[in-house]
């Protein structure tokens, strides 16, 4: 197993990761904060929440079995090498277990506070169903041969997967609204505050190990970081650009006592029967 060489590295790896896990965790809060305040759910897409619950299942499943797994650790290394370092750190199996959590919350709002007509869409709920069929089925596959790395390595592609198409229900659903309400922007500023923590993390390791292993040694956390930042900044854009929150601005109602002619004589009218 390799070892650290740079203990300043070694450092800002750790404050990269941990920047990355509160940054990611908080993120999760403005939009739960926001549904409880509002008592309503209005604006939140739930496609985006379902296939978000998927995905970071799929995420915690991969994170939690490398780094606890010493047999899912000893097929990685004798894929990569053990000279490599597991590309999963604490903060990843922290983040994961928490995005768990919240995002169930979430769907419990959904299920409790007022959501107007939206429902979830049976395209999504067949991906979803699709995605853990095709799970069991690579379970199945890789128990004959203990193939627990391979298993994982497909809960990451699914979790890529699913962080691709989890955000275009959501930035989709802005762009008909042409609105942001009730879309935590907070969740958006934390999420990409995140992503680019994450890769300052990966970056460390890189440099010190003079090896970028671990970017495609752990293609799932590389490929979230990447597609999380694009979809932020779509996200920043729509609120902050396309449909800012006051865009539109009512002209204030004058009284119909108070309205004065627009042109005021200088002198008195006389009548002409005078």
């Amino acid at each position: 197993m390799a070892s650290w060489n740079s203990t300043p590295l070694e450092v800002l790896y750790e404050i990269f990761g941990w920047l990355a896990f509160v940054s990611w965790s908080i993120s999760f809060y403005p939009q739960v904060i926001l549904n409880f305040r509002r008592r309503s759910v209005v604006g939140l897409n739930f496609d985006f929440v379902l296939l978000n619950l998927t995905k970071h299942s799929a995420y915690m499943i991969y994170n939690v079995c490398l780094y606890f797994s010493p047999v899912i650790q000893k097929q990685y290394y004798e894929k990569y090498g053990y000279g490599e370092m597991i590309p999963v750190a604490a903060n990843d199996v922290a983040f994961s277990l928490h995005a768990v959590l919240l995002t169930a919350i979430t769907l419990v709002q959904i299920a409790i506070f007022e959501r107007g007509p939206q429902k979830i869409s049976k395209i999504s709920m067949a991906i979803v169903a699709a995605v853990w069929l095709f799970a069991g089925i690579c379970f199945f596959i890789a128990l004959p041969r203990h193939s627990w790395l391979w298993l994982i390595s497909i809960f990451n592609s699914i979790q890529v997967f699913m962080t691709v198409i989890k955000y275009i229900p959501q930035a989709v659903m802005n762009f008909r609204r042409k609105s942001t309400d009730g879309f935590s922007i907070g969740n958006i500023l934390l999420d990409f505050l995140g992503g680019m923590s994450s890769y300052g993390q990966m970056a460390m390791q890189s440099i010190d190990q003079n090896s970028w292993v671990n970017f495609y040694g752990n293609i799932g956390k590389t490929l979230l970081s990447l597609i999380s930042i694009f979809f932020d900044l779509l996200f920043m854009c729509q609120h902050y650009i396309l449909y800012p929150a006051n865009k539109f601005q009512t002209t204030p109602k004058v009284s119909k006592d108070k309205v004065e002619p627009l042109i005021v004589p200088s002198e008195p009218l006389q009548s002409e029967n005078v």
